[in-house]
């Protein structure tokens, strides 16, 4: 009899403690939980690359040039702060440094401005020395006042992706994902809000007529002197991160030093993010 009453009393307890737990199951429900929808059906948070201090600063210092090109040309500022984040490694490149070059535009044969040189397609290749980040970024607009590039000045400015894919079909990148990495930069640091902001931006008609002007004048003008390559098709290599990627495998990978690669992406630190897509060279 003393080992039955014992045998209840163990029971009796279990049984209190399995509806507790059952309690404290409902607290937890999955409505609480991030990520949860007002149903109550769990959705787990969406995943996106990393952002980085260096790439957010160097944002808020040249998004205003950005928009301000975009309001005389029509180029998106979202495009064009991807562009030269890549194309600069977010201001820390020798020539971004040394040359207020954020776009890596060369000499060519109508610059008859300061010059330095460096190695690229040939050991000493000449490239345009600016007085300021802001004649990097006008220049670069005047770059794609080309034919090559005309049909995308007549894309609506909030259209990013087309942006990004018909640079890459006109040659502008050889990396057939060259877009997706534009796209992908947008995205992260939520640039298509600059596409939004409206200043003194001119008619899309008046736009398309003035841009027209231009090129057709640009044309002319290049027509007189002799051809010469001023920018060098982008080449990248892009790695997308897997789950088991660090920095120091990727590095050992490409054969590339781990500071590179932070400098070339604008990491500060050493977490990457499940698809997150890193230039590994250029």
């Amino acid at each position: 009899m003393k080992y039955s009453g014992l045998l209840v009393l163990l029971i009796a307890i279990t049984l209190g403690l399995g509806s507790c737990a059952s309690r404290r199951t409902v607290l937890q429900s999955p409505s609480h939980r991030p990520g949860t929808e007002n149903n109550g059906t769990y959705t787990a948070p969406k995943r996106s690359g990393a952002s980085s201090t260096s790439g957010l600063s160097y944002i808020e210092q040249y998004k205003d040039i950005a928009i301000a090109e975009m309001n005389q040309y029509g180029i998106p500022a979202s495009i064009k702060l991807a562009q030269a984040l890549l194309e600069s490694g977010s201001g820390n490149s020798f020539l971004a440094r040394e040359a207020n070059n954020h776009f890596g535009i060369k000499c060519g044969g109508i610059w008859n401005g300061r010059s330095i040189t460096r190695p690229d397609d040939h050991i000493n290749d000449c490239f345009r020395v600016y007085d300021s980040p802001e004649q990097s970024f006008r220049d670069h607009s005047q770059f794609l006042l080309r034919k090559r590039y005309e049909k995308l000045f007549f894309l609506d400015k909030n259209d990013y992706k087309g942006w990004a894919k018909g640079l890459k079909e006109a040659g502008y990148a050889t990396n057939p994902r060259y877009p997706e990495l534009l796209i992908d930069l947008i995205e992260r640091y939520q640039l298509y809000q600059y596409d939004r902001a409206e200043v003194s931006y001119i008619a899309k008609e008046q736009r398309e007529v003035k841009v027209e002007e231009i090129i057709q004048e640009k044309a002319v003008e290049e027509a007189t002197v002799e051809p010469e390559e001023i920018k060098t098709a982008v080449a990248m290599i892009i790695h997308e991160v897997k789950p088991t990627d660090t920095l120091y495998s990727i590095s050992k990978r490409y054969n590339v030093a781990v500071d590179q690669l932070k400098q070339l992406n604008g990491l500060s630190s050493d977490s990457l993010s499940l698809g997150q897509l890193l230039v590994i060279s250029k």
